[in-house]
């Protein structure tokens, strides 16, 4: 008998990549990455130009599209596998990045008609100006004693569906009307997959970013006319479609889309994943205890458990959200990856780009190099990790980043492990909240491409969490645990799997080299940490509201 292959599509913030599995071990045969032509839309509108506002950031759906197209037929050809011999595809995505569909179930910004309004366009998990919606289900949900606020850590994120459909309301009540459905980029990229008519939902995204829940489903009538009138029956008409479990067989791929991408119709599709969400199975995670940290441009943090907690700041506790049968928590940074970017490219003098070009690494590798000599506490530097404002446990997309302790003798190598340090301590602050919630941490697992790139950082995390880490074998894990889904899509009966613990005990796979903590470490940066969390509530639990205060001034002079 030959061979079964699935293939994982991740699509990330700036381009979307196919990976082909075998999964008798969970072997990546080939992988093949697709540029979003368009990349991230947050200054103007494609063709019309027109310039978007602040704190926006959309996408091109076509771009995803275009990954299908390129991307798979790449691995098929590479590998050189029969397409017969592929049983099944997952996908996994950004979340919550939505977008408005017609009857027809195509993007209103495919209709020349409405591509120059803004709100027609792929809303980006990282669009942030629904902030004054979300402030507002907030203030109006808490006021109403509604029970899924403390599912959620108290607050609803501006980066949420309600809040970027109710934006849609405000700000452009024409294309709410004539949106037939709201969607996460995942479902509809899987519904052009299959051809479905009856668009399904997976419950990772409608349970984490939709306010869905498994025995109570979506909040009341009554709710969503307190916020508007407009979005009385929102879940029954612009929401609508089954929620199902993830793993799900969402249907199977049509004779067109085969022949674009090189594979074979009838192909098992399973329903989409969040992309941080489909790695837990791919580091082999699938019972409780275990914190996975989704390391990339920012970090997502999830954890099973078997009873319903409330934990400050959570971004969900989701039953059937990671992995059937268990409850799914996940917290989060907005900013990690994206921070040490950020100073590399906008904040180190001309001296480190030419000693790194000298010395031929980039200046990621110069920094860390020059960072790992110094002990804990040394650079006498301490920062807050809110570049991109605070996910968990503040949920406050409208805080900034703020570094203490410079001298005329600060040296670039010392702010960059500063750094490091401040995302390290706000992982701390989200594994402090769990555990002091009742909800287990017992170690660490990180993947993504920072843990494969920076050993500083992962020892710092160690050290500042006082938890073992393990890495992820795999350098492409939600990729690999979406193919996981598919194979669980297609079943045993085609040569996958029944469920997703059985793929992964067979497909994932960590490195045997761990980052423990080491104990002299562990005590200064205890020291610190309580620094941080002076820090961190004096300007994030409103004591003193100055960052805001910027903002609005900043506001002002820009009108």
């Amino acid at each position: 008998m030959s061979k079964k292959y699935a293939i994982g599509v991740d699509y990330g913030t700036e381009s979307g990549r196919a990976v082909l599995v075998d999964l008798s071990d969970g072997t990546e045969v080939a992988d093949h990455v697709t540029p979003y032509p368009h990349n991230v839309i947050d200054e103007k509108l494609p063709v019309s130009g027109i310039k978007l506002e602040y704190d926006w950031a959309l996408q091109h759906p076509q771009d995803y599209i275009d990954v299908l197209t390129q991307s798979v037929p790449a691995v098929m050809k590479a590998s050189g596998v029969d397409p017969a011999d592929v049983i099944g595809l997952g996908i996994d995505f950004t979340a919550c990045t939505m977008l408005p569909i017609d009857q027809q179930g195509q993007p209103l910004c495919f209709n020349p008609a409405l591509t120059s309004n803004p709100h027609s366009w792929v809303k980006l998990w990282k669009h942030h100006a629904a902030q004054d919606e979300a402030n507002l289900i907030n203030e109006i949900a808490e006021s109403r004693g509604e029970a899924f606020l403390p599912r959620y850590g108290g607050k609803i994120s501006s980066e949420w569906m309600i809040a970027k459909i109710w934006q849609i309301v405000n700000e452009a009540p024409d294309i709410y009307e004539q949106t037939d459905r709201f969607l996460e980029a995942a479902d509809w990229v899987v519904s052009q997959m299959t051809g479905q008519a009856d668009i399904v939902r997976n419950s990772c995204t409608a349970g984490y970013k939709s306010i869905w829940h498994k025995k109570d489903g979506y909040p009341s009538k009554e709710f969503f006319k307190a916020l508007d009138p407009r979005l009385e029956n929102l879940t029954e008409t612009k929401l609508r479609g089954d929620v199902v479990p993830l793993g799900t067989k969402a249907g199977e791929l049509t004779a067109a889309m085969a022949q674009l991408m090189g594979l074979h119709a009838g192909t098992a599709v399973a329903v989409g994943n969040v992309d941080a969400h489909a790695a837990v199975p791919g580091v082999g995670v699938v019972i409780p205890g275990k914190l996975v940290m989704a390391m990339g441009t920012s970090i997502c943090h999830m954890l099973l458990g078997t009873e319903e907690r409330q934990v400050e700041g959570m971004c969900g506790v989701v039953e059937d959200g990671i992995i059937p049968g268990y409850l799914g928590y996940e917290a989060g940074q907005s900013a990690v990856g994206d921070i040490f970017a950020w100073y590399v490219e906008q904040g180190v003098p001309a001296y480190v780009q030419a000693a790194a070009e000298q010395e031929g690494v980039n200046v990621h590798e110069w920094l860390e190099r020059l960072a790992s000599a110094y002990k804990p506490g040394e650079t006498g530097l301490l920062a807050l990790d809110w570049w991109n404002g605070n996910r968990s446990v503040l949920v406050d997309t409208e805080l900034n980043g703020v570094i203490l302790g410079y001298s005329l003798l600060t040296k670039p190598e010392e702010i960059y492990r500063t750094l490091l340090e401040a995302t390290a301590f706000g992982t701390r602050k989200i594994v402090d909240a769990f555990h002091s919630n009742g909800v287990e941490v017992q170690e660490l697992y990180a993947c993504g491409g920072l843990p494969q790139k920076n050993r500083l950082l992962m020892q710092i995390y160690a050290d500042v969490t006082n938890r073992e880490i393990k890495i992820a074998d795999s350098k492409q894990t939600p990729a690999l645990g979406a193919a996981m889904f598919g194979a669980v899509a297609a079943g045993a009966s085609s040569g996958g799997y029944d469920s997703i613990v059985d793929a992964a005990q067979r497909m994932a796979r960590v490195r045997k080299e761990t980052f423990k903590p080491i104990a002299e470490n562990v005590a200064v940066y205890e020291k610190l940490y309580q620094e941080y969390s002076k820090l961190h509530d004096y300007f994030g639990r409103g004591e003193n509201d100055v960052m805001k205060q910027l903002r609005s001034i900043r506001e002002e002079a820009r009108h």
